[in-house]
């Protein structure tokens, strides 16, 4: 029986990581619109704005704790949007659960005016 050699499982392996890698960057901007529209939404209430627009200031995946044997939580895009309208601005936490039905704008809003 042959042992394989580093370079043969390095080469073998390096393709599954950078697919890791593009999924989870494409989770990210396939729930961005959900994310942008879950703060609009709670922004134009929130500011007595029904014009205020949305624009996302960071994103990232979240880094899931290891999973356990009865649960494994589920992957997560956290969102930074800024919503501005009616010489109001707030900026609004959204979370995104990988395979879930919507975003939730979680916490209080830090407004500026």
């Amino acid at each position: 029986m042959k042992v394989p050699s580093v370079l043969a499982i390095v080469v073998c392996v390096s393709p599954l990581l950078l697919c890791a890698c593009e999924s989870q960057q494409q989770m990210v901007d396939e729930m961005q619109p959900k994310a942008v529209d879950v703060a609009q939404k709670r922004g134009a209430f929130e500011l007595n704005c029904p014009a205020a627009t949305a624009e996302v200031l960071s994103k990232e995946m979240m880094q899931t704790a290891a999973p356990t044997m009865r649960y494994a939580p589920p992957e997560r895009a956290e969102y930074t949007v800024g919503v501005s309208g009616c010489g109001k601005r707030a900026t609004y936490l959204v979370v995104c659960a990988q395979g879930g039905t919507g975003c939730v704008a979680g916490g209080a809003r830090n407004e500026t005016h």
